[in-house]
């Protein structure tokens, strides 16, 4: 076991090596030039059609619910771990760099969801969609698809799943004293209540859990940030003049380099906004609508909250207070920071809010592995699955889970691959349906 466990650490690591991460930020920077910007651009008219609604179209769910699904599955552990273990490995210049990630992430989203929507079909249990699907019938590589959709199923178990649970047991332990097992049981049943009914029942609750939690979350940051105002302008100089120099070593702090900063605030930008890997564009397949650049727009909002909002928030909180540079390590470095301010309501406050994100996540990467499976092996896997999915959630809870961390990062590198390759061959199609929207929108 020990072994594997080092085969999949080491693999993991050359996967989300230097070369992975120049091509998710050179594919969106290719796409930001081939379409003229378009994410600067048209970011007031994405934000306007959340709510327009498209009746009588074919489709499962609204556009605000498809953003609410795919953004469950992407605010997550990764907003507030995330983001912590940016700044302890990169320093504050790591925020730069995340930054960068997600402004040119947004048009990758973008291309995503117009070929999800483009290429989607109607299946057994509503619309199907997604890179296996663009892959097979847009860029006729069907064997390519097979393989996004196998390492989408083993993913979701994963990321989506079990280190979730485990994230939100150990915090919970911690800050309540709750035995982890009870933890992964309330998880467990509520994870059932709401993925049993399938993508219409997920699209209303997550309609309604997503935009609360992530008020919630902002407004207690903002309150924390607002009790630190004059901090404020010195976080900003740091994170500025730390992306292009070295941060020196201070307290608990060890320094880091550039390359850190730009290597670890990149990784943990993919990783929360998910901007390349494919999930998303899954979640935009359902949407209720005839034309592609709208859901792809919407989507577009989904990197634009995650990253330059939700991450940046909790980055500032960081950076205003004392704890990033007293060794804190990165999974309490949130809680520490909110708790300068807040005392221990801050610590009760990360808690909660870790553990709504954990269960959003659990709730959206589901969906992505109901889509998977049913790709590979038909529509009457999709019952036996979801009953896998929620019994590996108490699993989850109660494991030791270093070795899922690393097959989980290890899975969601290999479905960016055929993804990104799927994107490039099928960039003039995304002009294409962009520069026809547009035109039509003129007249």
């Amino acid at each position: 076991m020990q072994a594997l466990e080092t085969l999949v650490a080491t693999l993991s690591a050359w996967v989300w090596g230097p070369p992975m991460l120049a091509l998710l930020v050179g594919t969106g920077l290719y796409l930001t030039v081939l379409l003229r910007g378009l994410q600067f651009r048209t970011l007031p008219l994405a934000f306007r059609l959340i709510f327009h609604k498209d009746h009588g179209h074919a489709g499962d769910i609204s556009h605000f619910a498809a953003l609410m699904t795919a953004l469950a599955a992407t605010v997550g552990i990764g907003n507030i771990v995330g983001v912590a273990t940016a700044i302890t490995l990169g320093g504050p210049g790591a925020v730069f760099w995340m930054w960068m990630t997600g402004l040119v992430g947004m048009v990758t989203k973008y291309s995503e969801a117009v070929l999800a929507v483009k290429y989607r079909e109607r299946g057994e249990h509503g619309m199907r969609g997604g890179p296996m699907y663009y892959l097979a019938k847009g860029a006729n590589l069907p064997k390519l698809g097979w393989l996004f959709a196998l390492f989408t199923a083993l993913a979701t178990f994963g990321i989506g799943n079990m280190t979730q649970a485990n994230s939100t047991a150990k915090i919970f332990q911690a800050t309540f004293a709750v035995e982890p097992w009870v933890t992964g049981l309330v998880l467990m049943t509520l994870t059932a209540l709401v993925i049993l009914g399938g993508i219409r029942s997920i699209g209303k609750f997550t309609s309604v859990l997503v935009p609360l939690m992530i008020v919630g979350y902002v407004g207690s940051a903002l309150t924390v940030l607002a009790l630190n105002a004059g901090e404020i302008p010195a976080a900003f100089g740091l994170i500025f003049g730390h992306a292009f120099s070295p941060a020196a070593a201070s307290g608990g702090f060890a320094g880091a380099g550039v390359a850190a900063a730009m290597r670890f605030g990149i990784a943990r930008g993919v990783f929360s906004n998910e901007s390349g890997l494919g999930s998303a564009p899954i979640a935009a397949a359902a949407a209720r609508t005839s034309e592609p650049v709208k859901q792809a727009l919407v989507s577009m909002t989904q990197t634009f909250i995650d990253t330059l909002l939700v991450c940046s928030i909790t980055a500032l909180v960081i950076l205003t207070a004392d704890s990033w540079t007293q060794g804190v390590a990165a999974g309490r470095l949130t809680s520490a920071s909110f708790a300068e301010t807040l005392g221990v309501g801050g610590e009760i406050l990360v808690a909660l809010a870790t553990a709504v994100f954990a269960y959003s996540t659990l709730i959206g990467w589901n969906y992505y592995g109901e889509k998977a499976i049913e790709y590979l092996f038909g529509s009457r896997a999709i019952r036996v699955y979801r009953i896998a999915f929620i019994a590996t959630v108490i699993v989850g809870a109660m494991m030791e889970l270093e070795f899922v961390w690393n097959f989980s990062d290890l899975m969601n590198g290999m479905m960016a691959l055929p993804n990104l390759i799927g994107l490039l061959m099928l960039s003039k199609v995304v002009k294409q349906e962009t520069d026809r929207y547009f035109s039509d929108v003129k007249e």
